[in-house]
């Protein structure tokens, strides 16, 4: 497995939490039958794919469309990366990768959460969505990498499908305690990746160049 590819893995694994999205759907689910419940799980997963992947192929548009620099974009990428993956360091949450406590209790009186909040926000959030963009146009001209990101992309989709239907099963194994201990990992190598961003978007905007 190359760089690129344990790069891509890691970040999106961090941005879009597996483990976070189905102790979260474990909860919503509460009383729901395993039919429906596996039905919002697939749905869910599907809208959340969609929605990714026309961000990583439409992020170029995007930022063309609003002026947006590969730099400035590597720069506000990184710093967003970074605040998630202190918070996760912290076990704490503000809405960038999971829900926050205004969604769930509207999501809690839904019958359907398939949409909302377990497409978006809780797989595909601003965490996320800024991920793919940041990676997509990291890799701008090289195909072999753009594949890689989104292959990685799709394999932590299939890990998240696979933890939500087992969302159950896996908050009894793991607990609290060893949820955060996986986020906090997750965390500390996400700040990692993106103070590299940072170093490299402030490098490539040629602000410290004599």
């Amino acid at each position: 497995m190359n760089e690129n590819a344990v790069v891509a893995l890691a970040t999106f694994f961090a941005t879009i939490g597996p483990l976070d999205a189905a102790a979260v759907f474990a909860v919503l689910t509460v009383g729901v039958t395993p039919q429906h419940r596996r039905s919002m799980a697939i749905r869910g997963t599907l809208i959340a794919t969609i929605i990714l992947v026309v961000f990583a192929l439409g992020g170029k548009l995007l930022l063309t469309g609003l002026g947006i620099s590969l730099a400035a974009l590597k720069t506000a990428g990184g710093i967003l990366l970074l605040l998630i993956g202190i918070e996760m360091v912290f076990a704490r949450s503000s809405g960038g990768t999971s829900t926050t406590e205004e969604e769930e209790q509207e999501a809690a009186s839904k019958q359907d959460i398939a949409v909302f909040p377990l497409a978006t926000p809780l797989i595909a959030g601003p965490g996320s969505m800024g991920a793919v963009i940041l990676l997509m146009a990291n890799a701008e001209g090289d195909l072999v990498r753009q594949v890689t990101v989104i292959a990685a992309l799709i394999v932590i989709l299939i890990l998240t499908l696979a933890s939500l239907l087992m969302a159950g099963k896996i908050q009894q194994l793991l607990g609290v305690t060893g949820k955060h201990v996986i986020s906090r990992i997750s965390g500390v190598l996400l700040c990692a990746l993106a103070v590299q961003f940072i170093f490299d978007g402030i490098e490539q905007s040629g602000l410290l160049r004599p």
